[in-house]
C-alpha cells in the first residue's frame, strides 16, 4: 500500500488520536455552511451595488462594504472554528465555544437597521 502524505495543516492533524469520521465530516459540513453563508453576504453585497440599492450612495457604499468584510471574516472564523473544532476532538477535550454566531447575528442587525433607516428616508 503506497504512503500516503501527511495532511495539513499539521497543527490540527499531527496531534492527539483520529475521531470518529463521523465527527470530523461534521465538522466539515459545518465549516462548509458557514462558507455558504458567507458567500450569500458577498452575494447580497454584489446584488445591492449592482441595483444601486439603497439610492442613498453613502449608505450603499457603507451597507456594501459592511456585507463584505463580514463575509470575508466569516469565511476566515470560519476556517479556525474547524481546525479548533477538529484538534479538540482529536485531543478528547471539550469543544471551544462557538464565537462565530454573535458576528453574524450583529452584521446581519445593523444591516437590516441601515436598510430599515434608508427605507424611510
Amino acid at each position: 500500500m503506497p504512503t500516503l502524505p501527511p495532511r495539513k495543516p499539521t497543527f490540527v492533524y499531527d496531534v492527539g488520536e483520529e475521531p470518529d469520521p463521523r465527527f470530523s465530516l461534521a465538522n466539515e459540513r459545518t465549516f462548509l455552511a458557514w462558507v455558504r453563508t458567507a458567500l450569500a453576504m458577498l452575494a447580497g453585497a454584489v446584488a445591492l451595488h449592482s441595483l444601486q440599492l439603497p439610492a442613498t450612495s453613502w449608505l450603499r457604499g457603507v451597507v456594501v462594504v459592511l456585507l463584505l468584510v463580514v463575509g470575508a471574516a466569516c469565511t476566515v472564523l470560519a476556517y479556525v472554528r474547524w481546525a479548533r473544532v477538529e484538534r479538540a476532538m482529536r485531543l478528547r477535550q471539550p469543544l471551544p465555544h462557538f464565537s462565530l454566531g454573535w458576528l453574524l447575528t450583529a452584521a446581519v442587525v445593523l444591516v437590516a437597521v441601515l436598510l430599515a433607516f434608508t427605507l424611510t428616508l
